[in-house]
């Protein structure tokens, strides 16, 4: 196939699937017509599909394009799919089919847009191809979380950056989104954890405790409130959790249905026959290649970067880590070796894990430019404690 035919196809192409798997590639030929006329325009035009991913992105990323953004979501077809094939492989008891894995893939588009950085990563299907896996890894986690819980759980555990997400997404104006704050905030404060079953099982407040909300409400009201409000009654105020608790489900996992992507104007589309993009490819094959080696890299990194964070941690410090981890003694049995306190022993076993897991996280948030989570705290801890396991186990 001719190079610039390749590129054409690359950017104007889009998966349509049947009965749950591929069926044929649809071209949009707005953007056929698009990528064609760039080409013509200029014979000395790079045919390199990098050279054209960026140009799109730099249109996009300066205007926002719409047609960019069509562009870059042809091209980004393949790691889509990839991820939601792999995707139901794994989760084969799922309610979710190949449809919606894929549909859930494409519209994390727009965030894997936001967060690749050409300065670090010189691939953007590289860096789409580690990126949606783990974006849709934890779109599954948050709606799992979002269907089982109360809705006093899930108010007790969003952030306050997804909370105000959540309710700006829902179309609310300025001067609701901080009343509702407010409630959300005086409901946090005073919301205690003991309910049985875990948070999960959080149940609705009380008589008493939504008296002390409502007065907690009224009083801040005076001073957190840029504008003048009346006093709020029972109702009202949870009439707004309620509301912020739909909002916020709906925020964390959007409904999903099965039907494809919808790819044009006008149905200004024909079908083309190109390979099954779950077939093998020179594609696929480099970017195969490159996530191998890149994987390698941050291997490498993480060992050096965490290897650097234990020699600059206390000296007694790193004893304990030894102790702890190569000779496997107890808290208990590391108090009588060293002749410290238990507080002592376990306030330094503490810190040295936390300093080395800052710089976990750290590195993850430069490398791959992504905000820290609690699942990715939670992800990075579990890493942290099988590597100390494994490089203490050898003899650092």
């Amino acid at each position: 196939m001719h190079p610039r035919q390749e590129i054409t196809e690359m950017f104007s192409t889009f998966v349509e699937l049947e009965s749950g798997r591929f069926s044929k590639w649809l071209i949009d030929i707005k953007l056929r017509r698009s990528i064609q006329n760039c080409l013509e325009s200029s014979q000395e035009v790079s045919n390199s599909e990098n050279f054209w991913a960026l140009y799109w992105y730099k249109h996009w990323q300066e205007q926002s394009h719409s047609l960019a953004r069509m562009h870059l979501s042809a091209y980004l077809q393949e790691p889509s799919y990839w991820t939601a094939k792999k995707t139901i492989a794994r989760f084969t008891h799922s309610q979710y089919s190949l449809a919606d894995y894929f549909q859930m893939a494409n519209a994390e588009i727009e965030t894997i847009l936001k967060n690749f950085n050409p300065e670090k990563s010189s691939s953007l299907k590289a860096y789409a191809t580690m990126a949606i896996p783990s974006r849709l890894k934890d779109i599954l986690r948050q709606r799992k979380e979002a269907d089982i819980c109360t809705n006093w759980a899930l108010l007790r555990k969003v952030s306050k950056k997804q909370f105000l997400e959540a309710l700006s997404q829902a179309g609310l104006s300025p001067t609701v989104i901080v009343q509702y704050r407010l409630a959300w905030t005086c409901f946090q404060e005073l919301y205690v954890q003991n309910q049985p079953g875990g948070t999960k099982a959080l149940s609705e407040p009380e008589g008493q405790l939504w008296e002390a909300i409502v007065n907690l409400y009224n009083s801040e009201r005076q001073t957190q409130l840029t504008q003048p409000t009346p006093q709020c009654t029972r109702e009202k105020i949870e009439h707004w959790l309620t509301q912020a608790a739909i909002y916020i489900r709906a925020y964390l996992y959007p409904p999903v249905s099965s039907l494809n992507l919808a790819i044009s104007e006008d149905d200004a589309t024909t079908t083309f026959d190109l390979p099954d993009p779950s077939s093998d490819s020179l594609i696929a094959d480099m970017i195969a290649q490159e996530d191998t080696q890149n994987r390698q890299n941050q291997q490498f990194q993480i060992q050096d970067i965490l290897l650097k964070a234990i020699q600059n941690i206390e000296v007694q410090s790193q004893e304990i880590l030894k102790l702890y981890y190569q000779e496997g003694l107890t808290q208990p049995q590391i108090v009588q070796r060293l002749q410290m306190s238990q507080p002592t022993v376990s306030r330094r076993l503490i810190k040295a894990r936390e300093s080395l897991l800052k710089k976990l996280l750290e590195w993850s948030q430069e490398t791959f430019n992504i905000s820290v989570t609690s699942n990715l705290v939670k992800d990075m801890s579990t890493a942290l404690e099988e590597w100390l396991k494994v490089k203490y186990g050898k003899s650092i």
